[in-house]
């Protein structure tokens, strides 16, 4: 009885062992993520005529007066949502409402229906879009599947679609950087036939993984020749000749 008590008692404690070193490993894991540049943030997003308030949840709205198309924006993986701040608030000055989206832990893939509930409290926005960066854009991807009467169309930033739309009619935008290493570009070539056959593809020249937000460098990428700036503009410019 005493050698099955002490048997029984070693496996609790190497599960409660395994289990604490898993919950330690967890918490190290979500610590590390990308952290917005507040300095470059503070002087690029400030914009004339836009309003910004911050919804339950987090998810900051980028508002400018009379809009009637809107944005849905699901952030990277491990960056911090306020990264993408600048090119909401560009987006807006050109009359789009902005929501960004605010990810528990700053993973998309924890709440893919993160943008349940939002259409629904601007009446005034006739036509939406959603889209993300990264992982965020996949997310986006696969909550646009089961709401595709929802929704005019998809933005995917250095993303790709792992769930069909290619029966839809969605206007469809894929952008991502030449100097690109993070997004994997099999996978990105395998799913193009996820997307309609006539989607709008757009690669800009010099441009990298991580400047569609202002995170700093990402691990694995490749090299800019193009400012974090000039990426952002560039993403403005061609989304805006999406929605038009």
């Amino acid at each position: 009885m005493i050698r099955s008590n002490k048997k029984a008692l070693t496996v609790t404690l190497s599960i409660i062992t395994v289990l604490a070193l898993l919950c330690a490993a967890c918490v190290i894991y979500l610590a590390d993520y990308y952290r917005a540049d507040e300095g470059a943030i503070a002087v690029f997003s400030a914009e004339e005529n836009v309003s910004a308030s911050t919804l339950e949840g987090g998810h900051i709205v980028f508002e400018p007066q009379n809009a009637t198309t809107g944005f849905i924006f699901y952030p990277g993986g491990k960056v911090d949502h306020n990264a993408y701040q600048p090119l909401m608030a560009a987006l807006a000055r050109e009359g789009v409402l902005c929501v960004l989206i605010k990810m528990p832990f700053r993973l998309a893939v924890l709440d893919a229906n993160a943008a349940q509930g939002i259409r629904e409290q601007y009446p005034e926005i006739k036509g939406w879009y959603i889209g993300g960066h990264s992982l965020g854009g996949s997310m986006a991807a696969s909550y646009l599947a089961k709401h595709t009467s929802e929704y005019r169309g998809l933005i995917l930033l250095g993303a790709y679609a792992t769930a069909d739309l290619s029966g839809t009619d969605l206007d469809v935008l894929s952008v991502y950087g030449s100097e690109d290493r993070v997004m994997n570009r099999e996978k990105y070539a395998k799913n193009k036939s996820n997307l309609p056959a006539d989607f709008t593809e757009i690669i800009i020249n010099g441009g990298c993984h991580a400047y569609f937000g202002m995170y700093g460098a990402q691990a694995g990428d490749g090299t800019p020749s193009i400012s974090n700036h000039e990426q952002i503009a560039i993403t403005v410019e061609s989304i805006m000749k999406l929605l038009a």
